[in-house]
């Protein structure tokens, strides 16, 4: 049961993991490709000025900053998720084993601090 609730837990988050993983990637590839091609455009027009650089690099390094933009929120989303995760799973895990003992002994566990047993007593 436990580990059901664990999987259903854990639904989505391989997806969350891959979108923060991937999307600083994605941006620096698309920043590559701009810059490449306002590179390319720069060669073909013969001029090498400022005002034919600056506006084409800037444009492609937006690309960096949509990838950080959507990587930053997705990474500190899945940690947050994760942790939350691991520390439902603990406190269900040791309500299992409280009430496992409850159960098997006909008593709660001595300085048990679980308020749900006590509740049942």
């Amino acid at each position: 049961m436990l580990d059901e609730e664990t999987t259903s837990l854990e639904n989505g988050l391989t997806m969350l993991a891959t979108v923060g993983a991937t999307a600083p990637f994605v941006g620096l590839f698309g920043t590559v490709w701009g810059v490449y091609h306002a590179l390319v455009a720069i060669g073909m027009s013969g001029s090498g000025m400022l005002d034919k650089v600056a506006g084409p690099v800037g444009e492609a390094l937006i690309m960096t900053g949509i990838g950080l933009a959507v990587a930053l929120p997705a990474v500190m989303g899945y940690n947050w998720l994760t942790r939350s995760n691991r520390v439902l799973t603990a406190r269900l895990d040791a309500f299992a084993f409280e009430l496992l003992t409850f159960l098997s002994m006909g008593q709660a566990l001595q300085g048990s601090s679980s308020p749900r047993l006590a509740a049942v007593k």
